[in-house]
């Protein structure tokens, strides 16, 4: 399996992931650190990769998404983007409408 085949598998294999530095319990910079306390005021489950323990990930996942920078976070298969989005959207109420209803779909 090739290093892409192998992300479009994680993304598709977990309805929420974010694409981190370090990991949920233990975030390795300010960014990554943020995006998962947003997620985790949502309140689900969501997946992570520690793109820095898998090198190869973080070397062709920027290209595959263009996207250059993490946290990446992917929500039912689409990017939904990096740290200042995800602040964004939770500010606005947008983030836990989509991971509410996204996670509801799946759950019926």
């Amino acid at each position: 399996m090739s290093i892409i085949e192998k992300i479009k598998k994680q993304i598709k294999d977990n309805i929420i992931l974010i694409y981190m530095k370090g990991t949920p319990e233990a975030p390795s910079c300010g960014f990554s650190a943020q995006a998962v306390k947003a997620l985790s005021v949502c309140g689900e489950k969501f997946a992570y990769v520690d793109v820095l323990e898998n090198t190869e990930i973080r070397n062709k996942l920027p290209e595959y998404a263009n996207w250059p920078t993490f946290p990446q976070l992917w929500i039912d298969g689409e990017l939904i983007g990096g740290c200042s989005i995800i602040l964004e959207m939770l500010e606005n109420g947008q983030l836990k409408e989509l991971i509410s209803k996204t996670v509801k779909k799946y759950k019926t």
